[in-house]
């Protein structure tokens, strides 16, 4: 059981597989790949997104991605891979644990936003 953030995040980031933004790229346009934007809006507004992604905070994930939650987004499904980033990763290890407690099975981590910006990954306004 994990007792501090640390413990937290090593069992998040073994758990959900962290990927390049060349291979996220990939997955989008093979897979119908969703990335999801986990920081919160005001770093959103402040910086854009991942073009297509969905921005979602992190304390909003769990109502965005439950099928049966009344704020369900049809966008969350368990039959395409869920491919998350953050400021700088560690948010979206977190995220993805959950997404996969919550029975989602392909979820990645493509890191920070700015690794996406620095891979050439196109960026639309947040």
């Amino acid at each position: 059981m994990a007792n501090s953030i640390a413990d937290m995040l090593a069992a998040a980031r073994a758990a959900v597989p962290a990927i390049t933004p060349a291979e996220a790229a990939d997955l989008v346009r093979t897979k119908d790949a969703l990335l999801v934007d986990v920081r919160d809006g005001t770093e959103v507004k402040a910086s854009g997104k991942a073009k297509g992604a969905v921005a979602v905070s992190r304390g909003l994930l769990e109502f965005r991605a439950d099928p049966a939650s009344p704020n369900h987004d049809p966008a969350f499904r368990t039959d395409r891979p869920l491919i998350l980033y953050c400021g700088s990763g560690g948010r979206a290890a977190l995220a993805g644990k959950t997404l996969q407690d919550l029975g989602f099975t392909d979820v990645r981590n493509v890191g920070g936003f700015k690794d996406w910006v620095a891979a050439g990954g196109e960026v639309e306004p947040g």
